[in-house]
């Protein structure tokens, strides 16, 4: 059986010698934030169904049993994305990797789960996926937040998990047909060579940084702590 335990630690220690990769927002000793973001030419209501087959998506690199086809998700609050374990001992194992928390088709997804190695520590992680109509098609943002107590360094794990998040994005964009390609705004800054050298206010350098165009900048509007639902 694969666990990707050991691939995300050693994961964290090839990251520490390469940080430019990193997206991690926010980072403490109580815990940490990291963001992704991308534009995809699907629709919000083929995106909602996308996210609902992770055996579609999701890495099986960062599986428990190596075949993403083991898979699920129950797309209602209480629902479960669930991998089973096929030959488990007397009979079929299965694994938690997060629980549905909130659930607005074609808008919101947020699970709550300690993924991979952190499944074992006493922390909390909470996964929001937003999704926005944009002219071309949907813009996504994927926001990881992980808080508690556990016995990894957060400055080793924060960026491992990073990549990770990322992974999974990307995989999600390219089950759509692929992600968009960047902003002119992002390829003038690319240009010039000098990317952060005139970029005055933040929510600029978040939108040109992210490839987000003017129409979808309220996804990344918000400040490195996202805040919660203003929805209670």
């Amino acid at each position: 059986m694969r666990t990707y335990i050991c691939q995300t630690i050693l994961a964290a220690t090839a990251l520490l010698a390469a940080p430019a990769s990193a997206k991690v927002v926010d980072e403490s000793e109580a815990g940490f934030t990291v963001a992704h973001t991308a534009q995809v030419a699907a629709t919000p209501a083929d995106v909602w169904k996308m996210l609902r087959m992770p055996q579609k998506w999701w890495s099986k690199e960062h599986s428990w049993t190596g075949d993403a086809a083991n898979f699920w998700l129950d797309s209602q609050a209480g629902g479960c994305f669930c991998e089973k374990i096929p030959g488990s001992g007397d009979g079929l194992g299965s694994v938690q990797h997060a629980r549905i928390i909130h659930a607005r088709p074609n808008e919101l997804l947020r699970l709550s789960g300690a993924l991979g190695p952190l499944q074992s520590e006493a922390v909390t992680g909470t996964l929001t996926i937003q999704i926005k109509e944009t002219p071309t098609g949907s813009a996504l943002r994927f926001d990881y937040v992980v808080g508690g107590y556990m016995r990894f360094k957060v400055a080793q794990i924060a960026p491992a998990v990073d990549t990770v998040i990322g992974e999974q994005l990307a995989g999600l964009a390219a089950a759509l047909g692929g992600a968009l390609p960047p902003t002119r705004a992002e390829k003038a800054a690319e240009e010039a060579g000098a990317p952060d050298a005139e970029t005055p206010p933040a929510k600029e350098e978040a939108a040109a940084e992210s490839g987000l165009d003017a129409a979808v900048a309220d996804l990344i509007e918000q400040d490195a702590k996202p805040k919660p639902d203003e929805r209670l």
